[in-house]
């Protein structure tokens, strides 16, 4: 019986280890983002409603050493935002205007990883400096690394919300929520 465990556990660790991943000691892997996939999903809301939308990404990269997340940056387009709701190009425009994003004057956003603490297998805190709206702040969010495979590719989401007035961005305060609830959702190949 322990003999047929044994034999069990060995082929079971091989079969793992044949499928896993492999990263040599001090292995760096640098991941280009797609911007035809990756974007920042956004929520607006007010005292009577709410407000979706989202930006697409034109560049970006990301550096992985050991099959962790280490390092990286991208550009959001800002000036591409979208809403996604039937409120639509009406408040597109406003969005667009200098009462919110002023995008023709700051019509990108870029953030810069400066550190990554995993607290679990595929959670992570990410602190980093976001540049929007002509300033620049550092923001902390928990990351949640999906995949780090050269061969697979990097894939990574995050949830949380970010206080708008830290940026300057006034407007409605009061009526409308200081906090824009923003889901990222960041591809990277190879």
């Amino acid at each position: 019986m322990k003999k047929i465990i044994l034999s069990t556990l060995i082929i079971a660790s091989i079969a793992i280890s044949a499928f896993s991943p492999k990263f040599a000691a001090n292995e760096v892997n640098n991941f280009t983002v797609d911007v035809a996939k990756s974007k920042v999903e956004f929520t607006g809301s007010k005292t009577s409603d709410f407000h979706t939308g989202f930006f697409p990404l034109t560049s970006g990269a990301v550096k992985i050493e050991e099959g962790k997340l280490v390092g990286g940056s991208f550009v959001v387009n800002v000036a591409g935002l979208k809403v996604t709701d039937p409120a639509g190009e009406k408040l597109q425009g406003h969005l667009f205007s200098a009462d919110f994003l002023d995008a023709i004057k700051f019509g990108e956003a870029t953030f810069i990883i400066t550190s990554v603490t995993y607290t679990k297998g595929d959670r992570a805190t990410v602190k980093g400096d976001l540049s929007l709206h002509g300033m620049k702040a550092p923001i902390t969010f928990t990351a949640y690394i999906r995949s780090t495979d050269p061969t697979k590719g990097f894939f990574a989401e995050a949830f949380f919300p970010l206080d708008r007035t830290t940026f300057g961005i006034n407007y409605g305060v009061g009526m409308i929520d200081t906090d824009v609830q923003l889901a990222i959702h960041l591809y990277a190949t190879k």
